[in-house]
């Protein structure tokens, strides 16, 4: 497993966390990584993801929110939500990484720790937001 499967399945474990309370971010990641030890290359990405998806979680949670149809991001269960900020927060912030990597990548994370029916889902509402920001910025990229 690549150094980055582990950066995000790190990042679920994390924002997965987050989701239950409101909490210091900063003090998050260092009980995270003082109980759950990584190389750097992993923790630096790992990082990069659920600060990132932090900070622009508004943002995320909208474009989300107004893709899923019947649903709200409220009704999501905690993983699967978990996996879509994050890789929704890769494919409009992070143009270095392949649309189809970050999707394939949350797809497979789905399917290990999601329902039955997460790698689907997963794949089907990244793929419409990667149609949704390709559209709107011509070419892809940050929506804001």
């Amino acid at each position: 497993m690549g150094s980055r499967r582990k950066s995000r399945e790190k990042a679920l474990q994390i924002l997965f966390q987050i989701d239950f309370s409101d909490v210091n971010i900063d003090l998050v990641l260092r009980d995270f990584w003082k109980n759950n030890p990584a190389g750097e290359k992993v923790k630096l990405f790992t990082d990069t993801l659920v600060r990132g998806t932090f900070e622009h979680r508004e943002h995320i949670d909208q474009l989300i929110g107004s893709t899923i149809e019947n649903w709200s991001i409220e009704r999501l269960n905690y993983v699967d939500r978990a996996i879509l900020r994050f890789a929704t927060y890769e494919l409009l912030y992070l143009p270095d990484i392949p649309p189809k990597v970050t999707i394939n990548e949350a797809v497979e994370i789905a399917k290990a720790y999601g329902t039955e029916e997460s790698g689907g889902f997963i794949n089907g509402v990244l793929d419409r937001i990667r149609e949704k920001t390709r559209t709107s910025t011509a070419g892809g990229g940050n929506t804001e």
